[in-house]
């Protein structure tokens, strides 16, 4: 196993957190020196905050943890392609390093339809894609396709 998926089991780990709280599976993990320093998870349900995004949960522990905004030198591993926010977030924070898992056709910031780390900002980290990806996908896809069956059973109900 090496060192992105070791780290991106983690956050695969986080991800399955979020299932609980019927949230969309999607976890991140902040490592800096080799150490895991935050975790996060999707809580927007949990919470009713759209804010409460993985990467943003990790982010705010990495920086209270470290004592300052600035996360020079640590590396994210989050499940999903970010979003805008959240890239913007990597952006602001110094991220220095971005692994993530599965691809994000419809709301992906890195490599989909925004690419803000291709834009002039003052800070661009280096981005690692697909790492498990496979596996990270097939939580989405599972997630969803038990959503979409719990909808049309609610309809069938209603009808």
């Amino acid at each position: 196993m090496t060192r992105d998926e070791k780290f991106m089991r983690a956050a695969i780990a986080q991800a399955r957190l979020s299932l609980k709280s019927g949230d969309v599976p999607v976890g991140c993990v902040i490592v800096k020196d080799g150490r895991i320093i935050a975790r996060g998870h999707n809580e927007r349900e949990k919470k009713k905050n759209a804010l409460c995004h993985a990467e943003i949960t990790a982010i705010n522990r990495a920086c209270k943890r470290l004592g300052g905004w600035r996360l020079i030198g640590a590396e994210m591993y989050v499940t999903l392609e970010p979003c805008p926010m959240c890239a913007g977030a990597v952006i602001n924070s110094r991220i220095e390093r971005l692994v993530y898992g599965a691809s994000d056709e419809k709301g992906g910031a890195v490599e989909n339809k925004a690419t803000l780390f291709e834009r002039e900002y003052n800070h661009k980290p280096e981005v690692v894609t697909g790492v498990l990806g496979k596996e990270c996908a097939a939580l989405l896809k599972q997630f969803f396709a038990t959503l979409r069956e719990k909808h049309r059973k609610n309809a069938e109900i209603t009808e």
